[in-house]
């Protein structure tokens, strides 16, 4: 008896490997038919078509089915005959396209494969199908691209990259298939215009309502309701001319009440048809041809340290209410004009002479709270020889609540800009208008519009995160530059840096500004730079020491003499 357990007991060990084995050489195989699935998509309703030009179908929206298909390289004869049915029996319908790395290159990046062309037979295969429809066919690529978490293999990747593999796919498709519509599809998150592919080939864009992924992300807040919500996402397509699905999948999103919603959108649209929304400020140029004759180099340097140097030609000074209110800043305005400087302003919105921050700064503004500090500011700096590159409210876009005009609504923001630029009825010919996000993601958001705006200015610091202490981990320039001049894309408007700097010793910042050097040399739209000769604010930093990005003369020269 106790032989035959031992027996029973071997053979069952040796079955367990033998199915562990086996289940370990046919994994692929099996994750193969896990991934390779068509399904139905309905927990992601088309509730809603937002369409200023009625280009699509009034049918659309209560005749539309909505299919998934996940694709390996070679995965789509397993789902033909479904996707083949689902086509030919609707009159409309939506097939969402996911492109899943093959087994065999488990860590190799799914955008690299479609640009080599392994999808290639299923685009073709596609292609097919829906030119056997009767009706429409609209196909989205990859969703959600734009929103930070790993819920799909092409987030986290280069916008650039998903921008050419989104071509390669859409180019192709629509060469195989005049019945195929393209729909580019974010989920509407803050930075989705990083990854806008142009219009050529994109037919329409979608947008989600309830994503998990964007439900999962805490990168930035979550909106205060549905109307915000989608006002937002919308607010955030303004300069592509398509129209928009809105998809729902949250299941509480209903055709009826996303009709309310998109009602009261169009309400404060048309209040700002000629200003936020207009067609002159909604282009897209997707070109910088602004090409500098003379360089601006300039440095905010409140210690003295450097305003002396012969090549600087530009001052930088920052001013609140409470310094206009007090006469401080006339002063400080005056020392620098004495110097035959031209001068850089930033306007800080937020203390007036009682030093306490106005938390409803933007609003209090355009309800003209601050009029008369802004008629002295005008006064001050109007009619002067020298050039004044005005900027308002800068770093707006930083999710966080460093300034008060941070983690607004960009709406609001950009009516308050436009309301201090064009305070007077002429503006004066010494001044120029600057735009001054830090060129973090999402920027394109805050853009007041062609007309307000003669120069954008970007922010470059080594330091990418306020965690980080050696000074060996510091971004270069010209990489931080790459990202945040590519966010700026949509503007064609000269570039301002309007505040750069480095920390550590003389040797690293060396090393460092003559990469900037080299980067500004090779960028003929950048018309200025200015060094931010100072420490930050210890307040800002907590209890991280602040970093000191102050350089010395010698620092200067060097940096000085490596410019063309």
């Amino acid at each position: 008896m106790k032989q035959k357990k031992r027996i029973f007991f071997f053979t069952a060990i040796i079955l367990l490997v033998i199915l562990f084995g086996s289940f370990l050489y046919f994994k692929p195989t099996i994750r193969t038919m896990v991934v390779n699935e068509f399904r139905d998509r309905s927990y992601e309703r088309l509730v809603g078509v937002y369409d200023e030009n009625k280009e699509v179908p009034a049918d659309v929206i209560n005749n539309i089915k909505h299919v998934s298909v996940k694709w390996k390289s070679f995965s789509l004869s397993s789902n033909k005959q479904a996707l083949q049915k689902a086509i030919t029996e609707n009159k409309n319908i939506l097939i969402t396209i996911e492109t899943w790395p093959s087994f065999n290159t488990e860590n190799a990046s799914v955008l690299d494969e479609v640009l080599k062309g392994k999808y290639d037979e299923e685009i073709k295969t596609l292609a097919n199908l829906a030119n056997q429809s009767k009706g429409n066919v609209f196909v989205r690529w990859n969703p959600e691209m734009e929103v930070p978490v790993v819920q799909y293999p092409w987030q986290y990747q280069s916008p650039v990259k998903y921008i050419e593999a989104f071509n390669h796919f859409a180019g192709y498709l629509k060469k195989l298939s005049n019945k195929a519509k393209i729909v580019w599809s974010p989920t509407g998150y803050p930075g989705d215009s990083e990854f806008w592919p142009g219009k050529d080939n994109v037919d329409l864009i979608s947008v989600v309502m309830g994503s998990g992924g964007e439900n999962v992300s805490k990168a930035y807040p979550s909106a205060s309701s549905d109307f915000d919500n989608l006002r937002l996402k919308l607010h955030r397509l303004r300069f592509m001319d398509k129209p928009v699905l809105i998809l729902s999948a949250d299941g509480m999103g209903t055709i009826k009440r996303t009709d309310s919603l998109l009602k009261k959108i169009e309400v404060e649209r048309n209040l700002y048809k000629s200003t936020v929304y207009s067609k002159e400020n909604s282009k897209e140029p997707f070109i910088n041809n602004h090409v500098r004759k003379h360089l601006e180099l300039g440095v905010f340097d409140p210690m003295k340290r450097l305003i002396h140097e012969p090549y600087i030609n530009v001052e930088h000074l920052f001013v609140d209410w409470g310094e206009i209110q007090r006469g401080e800043f006339l002063k400080k305005f005056n020392e620098v004009i004495a110097r035959k400087h031209d001068v850089i302003l930033t306007m800080e919105p937020w203390k007036d002479a009682s030093n306490i921050a106005d938390s409803n700064v933007l609003q209090n503004t355009l309800n003209g709270k601050y009029d008369k500090e802004i008629s002295k500011l005008y006064s001050v700096i109007s009619g002067v020889e020298q050039t004044v590159y005005l900027r308002w409210a800068h770093e707006m876009e930083i999710p966080i609540h460093r300034y008060s005009w941070q983690s607004q609504d960009p709406v609001v923001y950009i009516n308050t800009y436009r309301y201090f630029m064009n305070f007077l009825k002429e503006k004066p010919k010494n001044i120029k208008r600057v735009w001054g996000p830090a060129g973090d993601r999402g920027s394109a958001d805050w853009y007041p519009g062609n007309d307000v705006v003669d120069y954008i200015s970007i922010a470059i610091y080594g330091l990418p995160d306020k965690n980080i202490t050696d000074e060996n981990m510091q971004e270069s320039f010209s990489a931080i530059f790459s990202r945040k001049s590519y966010r700026m894309r949509f503007f064609n408007k000269p570039i301002f840096i309007t505040e750069f700097g480095v920390k550590g010793s003389e040797k690293y910042q060396d090393k460092w500004l003559i990469d900037a050097a080299e980067t500004i040399n090779e960028n003929k739209q950048i018309f200025g730079a200015c060094y931010f000769n100072l420490y930050d604010n210890p307040k800002a930093w907590g209890h991280i020491k602040a970093p000191d990005w102050s350089i010395s003369e010698k620092s200067l020269r060097k940096f000085n003499s490596e410019l063309k």
